[in-house]
């Protein structure tokens, strides 16, 4: 069983559970009228579904925390449909389709390790370092006056994501990553 949470514990980023189903505050607002209540407006996003809905509470409401676990997963390898995954202690493999992978497909490689996010022991989704190390599979030569690009230039990384990055980069070099804004950080000796 989850914590139990109040309206006044809401914040960006906690996780409930409603319905059965877990959600993350994806945006929150505080609001004190004159003399009514406190009114604590969320943004949710189902953490299965994907889906997203407003929702105003006030100050005395209460919560179910939402019952989460992480485990530290290898990821072995995609099949086209699913993403297959590795208990490294126990050796238990576990699948997550697309939509639950997110953003994560774009930095993904064979045998890296990640956070699998658990809801009552049901895999729901991935978390990833903040930055990764990724090759360069493409990046264009760049042209000695060729700055109306504004001194970037789009580069394909080893699991087929495309970002912009400096014109100096080159294919075969590894990067580092941001993850959680898709971002180029430098170059990795």
């Amino acid at each position: 069983m989850g914590t139990t949470l109040t309206a006044g514990d809401l914040r960006k980023g906690i996780k409930l559970e409603i319905d059965g189903e877990p959600y993350i505050v994806v945006d929150f607002e505080f609001a004190k009228p004159g003399k009514g209540q406190a009114l604590y407006r969320c943004r949710l996003r189902n953490m299965i579904t994907g889906s997203q809905f407003d929702r105003t509470y006030r100050s005395g409401d209460k919560f179910t925390g939402a019952d989460l676990e992480e485990q530290q997963m290898q990821f072995l390898y995609h099949d086209g449909k699913r993403y297959h995954f590795m208990n490294t202690s126990s050796y238990d493999q576990l699948e997550l389709i697309e939509e639950q992978v997110g953003d994560a497909v774009n930095y993904l490689t064979e045998n890296q390790m990640t956070d699998m996010l658990l809801f009552q022991g049901r895999p729901i989704g991935v978390s990833l370092p903040n930055f990764v190390n990724l090759k360069v599979a493409r990046a264009d030569p760049w042209l000695k006056g060729d700055t109306a690009s504004g001194g970037t230039k789009p580069i394909t990384l080893e699991t087929g994501f495309v970002l912009q990055g400096p014109l100096f980069i080159e294919e075969g070099e590894t990067l580092k990553i941001d993850t959680r804004t898709g971002t180029y950080v430098e170059r990795v000796k």
